[in-house]
């Protein structure tokens, strides 16, 4: 029986989002959301929306324990936030390859931070 991280990892590679759950700053209360993401050298790459504005980025900077759900794989891990500028445009690059620029354009519309989780 293949390990849970194995799981997730196939799951990454199937899915083209995830649902991504924080606790809220001011609640406490779990907050999911589903996301886009780039999985890559055994780090997941999280794009804000909304970039430093967006909610569930100001909810990691106060608690960075994240939970996320592929398919019926989850895993917890800790989210750092990305905010050099040269990282944050690597990162949106690989969203740009993923999801295609126009829809990266589409969807998103501030690009001054990021979020790395790696994923043991």
């Amino acid at each position: 029986m293949p390990a849970q991280n194995d799981v997730l990892k196939e799951q990454l590679s199937r899915s083209q989002e995830i649902t991504l759950s924080v606790t809220g700053r001011k609640s406490a209360r779990t907050i999911s959301n589903p996301v886009w993401f780039v999985f890559e050298g055994g780090k997941l790459n999280l794009l804000p929306v909304h970039g430093s504005a967006s909610e569930w980025y100001k909810n990691v900077l106060k608690n960075p324990k994240i939970r996320i759900e592929a398919g019926d794989a989850e895993a917890e891990a800790q989210a750092v936030p990305v905010t050099d500028a040269t990282q944050v445009k690597s990162i949106v690059e690989k969203f740009r390859d993923k999801y295609g620029p126009d829809d990266v354009k589409k969807y998103y519309s501030k690009f001054d931070v990021a979020v790395v989780a790696p994923l043991r």
